[in-house]
């Protein structure tokens, strides 16, 4: 059975995630180059989060209810979903870099602007996925455990978002696209995740036998998005503040951790 509420969450928490990449987006108009401590100290409470996430909000929720549901080895298709979800992400990476790699090489600024807001888009669509995976995972009842970590996990993305945002504008700017172009570039590379949300949420509604591996699935694509993205890039330039990139990490994961298990 399709819950259009859980669809309807998923699609109303991918869009703020969406903003937050416009909003990051909209440093161009102020800024000539982002502010390295801020995003250091973001990226890493956003990894802390989804680190936090992918275990309380997705992976112990996988095998609770593929135990309850009576369900083979359920640890079993934990593991097959959580590596499944890290192949894709791993797969999705790796044509990013090939299209990245192409734009360098082209010789035509409208098609380095379009490649790079593909690579970007390919790259968001496992985390638009995690988001529409925990919402439509609360089926009729909205318990507070469930739907904490499903806010908070559209959260972190949300907060990776916003120097994603700037990341994309501000090259572009320095590269001669005008303001407004570079602006609108930026946001872009965040519309897939509302689509991604809605149909990851439908999915696990519809099907409630592939929810336990759904959400094992969400969880490899967020280990993979925060240990290999987010942790060196907040632990990149260490020499001033050396230790504000692992503060956030360990922010973000308390938080995350406080508010399952004091809600659980």
């Amino acid at each position: 059975m399709i819950y259009l509420s859980n669809i309807l969450y998923a699609l109303a928490a991918t869009t703020v995630t969406w903003l937050f990449t416009a909003i990051g987006a909209a440093a161009v108009f102020i800024y000539k180059k982002a502010d390295a401590q801020s995003s250091r100290l973001l990226l890493g409470f956003a990894a802390g989060v989804m680190i936090s996430a992918s275990f309380w909000s997705l992976l112990s929720p996988a095998v609770e209810r593929a135990r309850l549901s009576g369900m083979t080895a359920p640890w079993l298709i934990a593991t097959a979903g959580f590596l499944s979800g890290a192949g894709f992400m791993y797969a999705m990476d790796c044509l990013s870099g090939y299209l990245r790699r192409k734009r360098h090489s082209s010789e035509k600024q409208g098609n380095r602007a379009s490649l790079m807001v593909l690579s970007i888009t390919l790259h968001n669509i496992p985390e638009g996925l995690a988001v529409g995976v925990a919402f439509g995972a609360l089926g009729a009842s909205f318990d507070a455990e469930a739907l904490t970590g499903a806010t908070v996990l559209a959260l972190g993305i949300a907060v990776q978002n916003f120097p994603e945002g700037a990341a994309v504008s501000l090259p572009l700017r320095r590269e001669g696209i005008s303001r407004p172009k570079s602006f609108l570039i930026g946001q872009a590379s965040g519309m897939v995740e509302p689509v991604a949300g809605v149909i990851g949420a439908a999915a696990v509604s519809a099907v409630s036998s592939l929810l336990p591996f759904a959400l094992s699935f969400a969880a490899g694509a967020m280990i993979v998005v925060a240990v290999h993205e987010l942790i060196p890039e907040c632990e990149s330039d260490g020499s001033r503040s050396p230790y504000l990139g692992t503060m956030g990490i360990v922010l973000g994961f308390s938080l995350m951790m406080l508010l399952d298990v004091a809600l659980g």
